[in-house]
């Protein structure tokens, strides 16, 4: 891992900078223009973790530094889970400028994240936090934007060469579970699916897909989550605080992520759990 510091030419709090290897090879000159607006705005330290021993090691040591992520949804991803981890979510808010093909920034977008590097450094350097919530499992793993559970009938691809471009990415998959990296047939469909103890599906009919979200980019702070289940000739619709699903083996994307498989995984709405810097308008 290597890092730099820049001294503060600002009145901004002092930022952690955390470089995605990856967003360098992707588009070195989005990064370059984030990284030269930030440090003339603020004490930046920057640094590049390629292990997750690495950013456990700098965030821990961070002290009054803001984390801020240039990078992925999956890199912002990593560090919220590192955050949560060490029980230091809450403590600082975390900024972010997107670096990354379209479909990887989606969660950003929905966040509000400004896609350009000037305007998203800017809400760095002069933004608001913005309290939003989290989608936790009981295995430790985090959330953004939600989870997908595809069942019989829903062949797809996961794990494909040259699908994980970050080793970030990888990693965040290590820590929470096998990733696959196979083509995924037809998993085994008889999942038993409850929120907030409400019977959604039960292992006596076939679910085709079962996808948890929060609502509005998890943005609306209400503390609860979205559950569709689709199943022959079904949809099933709620809103929970919880959701848990049961079964004789099955895995599942994180934010297009895969994990598992797993025999069962509850995930619970941490209302307000973080904090990320958005434009102040």
């Amino acid at each position: 891992m290597s890092s730099l510091s820049t001294p503060a030419t600002g009145g901004s709090e002092p930022l952690l900078l955390l470089l995605d290897p990856v967003a360098r090879q992707t588009d070195g000159e989005s990064v370059r223009i984030a990284k030269d607006v930030l440090c003339g705005g603020a004490d930046v330290k920057v640094v590049y973790p390629e292990s997750s021993s690495e950013l456990d090691r700098v965030l821990s040591h961070r002290g009054r530094r803001r984390p801020v992520v240039i990078g992925s949804d999956l890199a912002l991803q990593r560090v919220l889970q590192a955050l949560h981890r060490h029980r230091e979510l809450g403590t600082d808010p975390v900024g972010m400028v997107p670096v990354g093909r379209a479909e990887e920034l989606a969660a950003a977008r929905a966040l509000g994240v400004p896609g350009e590097p000037v305007p998203a450094a800017r809400a760095v350097l002069s933004g608001a936090p913005r309290k939003l919530d989290l989608l936790v499992d009981d295995g430790g793993g985090v959330a953004l934007g939600g989870v997908r559970i595809a069942g019989a009938g829903a062949r797809r691809l996961i794990g494909r060469p040259g699908g994980w471009r970050s080793l970030w990415a990888k990693l965040a998959a290590a820590e929470q579970g096998n990733a696959l990296t196979v083509e995924a047939t037809e998993q085994d469909s008889r999942i038993r699916v409850e929120a907030d103890g409400r019977l959604l599906a039960d292992v006596h009919r076939p679910v085709r897909l079962v996808q948890v979200s929060l609502p509005c980019g998890a943005s609306d702070g209400s503390g609860v989550m979205e559950v569709v289940v689709r199943g022959p000739g079904a949809l099933v619709r709620a809103r929970a605080a919880s959701v848990s699903v049961v079964g004789r083996g099955f895995g599942y994307e994180v934010d297009g992520r895969p994990v598992g498989p797993v025999r069962a995984r509850t995930w619970t709405v941490h209302p307000a759990a973080w904090g990320l810097l958005l434009p102040a308008a």
